[in-house]
Formats: C-alpha cells, structure tokens, sequence
C-alpha cells in the first residue's frame, strides 16, 4: 500500500544519513477504503492526493515540535540532536510503499499505522514544499494548535497553505535537494 509519511527536512536529513525513515508514532496516511467511502467521487489519483495532504497538514505539526526544540522522528535518542543550521520552514511527506499497515479509521478515514523504520528502497518519493510556501508554512504552524481547536482565523491561515503543492523528488535527487536547501 502507498502510505504518506509526514515528515521535516531534518528528518530527511536523517533519512539521507541513515538510509531509513523512521515514522513519529508510526503514524501514516494512505487512501483506505474508509477515505474512499467518504468521497462520492474521484479515482485513485485523487483521492491518493487527500491523503497526501493530510500527511502534509501533519507535517505542520512535526515542524511545530521542533521549532519548540523536540527532536523528531528518530528511534534512537542519539540520533535526535538538532540540526546545527536553521532549516527553512517547509512541509515535509516521504511517500513510501508499504506491506503491512493497521488501518486506524478511529483517527481519521486516511489514517494508518506503520511498524519499524522505512528503508530507503521502500520510499517511492519525497514531496517538499518550495521556497515561495515558507511565509504561509511559518503562518500556518504558528495557529496549527488553535485550527486544531476551531479558531476560524487558524484554521485559514492553516487552509492558506494548501494553496502551496509539494514538489516531488526521487529518491535519487534526496542529497541534491538538501545540498540545496
């Protein structure tokens, strides 16, 4: 199954270093049957690309937590030292190919769980915001917590963002991209 994995660009950073991903709580996004049964219309494609961006709406998330200093995304509490250079402000999500997933339509109707790291040769491709998104990411995870909680005004500044789409990247471009960054 495709899952989406969100993600940060230190986590990455990590991936690029380590060959796997290692997923925050196992928490992933995949079109489930129960995600398809809540859209009256739409082929996979489409309704691939909800679950994508509920990915990258818990991709704020993550960018939010470290913003506040909380390493994510490792498994090995070594491997969590923050990142030496600020990173830009950037939605994140590995989209992987996964055998084994619990679905978890107690969540949310996109919602999976994985097990264990994501090892390189599992990862299809990796979508990243570009440059010109970083204004309304930074808005957005600034109000994540309050959309979360209804606050009308958030929850636009949260939606601003998803008029941003996430560039797609092959694996084989990961180290060129963060050379870039």
């Amino acid at each position: 199954m495709r899952v989406y994995l969100p993600a940060t660009l230190a986590m990455l950073m990590r991936l690029n270093e380590t060959g796997r991903f290692d997923s925050v709580g196992g928490t992933a996004f995949a079109l489930t049957p129960a995600l398809r049964e809540s859209y009256s219309s739409g082929d996979d494609e489409e309704l691939g690309e909800v679950a994508l961006r509920e990915a990258a709406r818990a991709s704020l998330r993550l960018i939010a937590a470290e913003a506040d200093g909380v390493p994510v995304g490792t498994s090995d509490p070594d491997e969590g030292d923050p990142v030496v250079a600020p990173l830009p402000p950037r939605r994140v999500v590995v989209a992987a190919d996964i055998d084994e997933v619990a679905l978890r339509p107690d969540l949310d109707v996109a919602v999976v769980r994985i097990t264990g790291p994501v090892s390189l040769e599992s990862i299809a491709s990796v979508h990243v915001d570009v440059a010109d998104a970083e204004s309304a990411v930074t808005a957005a995870v600034e109000v994540i917590d309050e959309a979360d909680l209804g606050d009308e005004d958030a929850e636009l500044a949260v939606g601003d963002v998803d008029d941003f789409d996430l560039a797609w990247y092959a694996t084989q471009e990961l180290p060129f991209l963060l050379e870039l960054l």
